[in-house]
């Protein structure tokens, strides 16, 4: 596009434009420029297109550079959407393993306060039935003296009932103690802000 402007321009001035004064008849006299002005209208020309040619070469340079920029941005872009949704994905994970270990920590709890309900009946089952036992064998040592042989084997099988329950709440103490340390482990896993 530049080099056919300048052409065209070669071709006006080899053609030899004439200038010259209009006369009163508005002819134009025909008379050809100096050379000199030729020389400086062709220069001024080449100039011209010189100057465009830079400013169309250096303008595509800035637009090639400004969409590799915009291309670089876009991949940018891209990248950051991919990294968003994998971090999504994982608050959602997290926050489904928080919510699974909140539930086993209230089934733990739930489980913790009915054994030690339990535990309580029992302890206070065993301390009823010692008091019995030692009324018993009080009241049979006054009463029958001649069956004491008899009562003190009933004694003593109420005696084995007795150690069978303590044995009994001895393991279930432990294994509410167990609970407790796996509740305390459940609860470590958890982040400390929701403690």
């Amino acid at each position: 596009m530049i080099w056919s402007l300048s052409l065209l321009c070669f071709a006006l001035v080899f053609k030899g434009v004439h200038t010259g004064p209009i006369r009163k008849t508005g002819k134009i006299e025909p008379s050809a420029a100096p050379q000199e002005d030729v020389n400086v209208l062709m220069f001024g020309v080449i100039q011209f297109t010189e100057s465009l040619n830079y400013a169309y070469e250096t303008t595509q340079a800035k637009i090639a550079k400004i969409i590799q920029t915009l291309k670089n941005r876009e991949q940018s872009l891209q990248q950051l959407g991919a990294q968003t949704e994998k971090a999504a994905e994982v608050e959602k994970q997290i926050k489904d393993v928080i919510r699974l270990i909140q539930d086993q920590m209230a089934t733990q709890e739930a489980q913790t306060k009915m054994m030690r309900d339990w535990l309580a009946r029992i302890e206070q089952e065993e301390e009823q039935l010692r008091t019995k036992v030692k009324k018993l064998d009080s009241f049979l040592n006054t009463s029958f003296p001649t069956s004491i042989k008899e009562l003190q084997e009933r004694a003593k099988e109420h005696s084995s009932v007795l150690q069978g329950l303590q044995l009994l709440t001895q393991f279930q103490r432990e294994r509410i103690e167990s609970q407790n340390e796996h509740l305390l482990k459940l609860q470590a896993k958890l982040p400390q802000s929701m403690n």
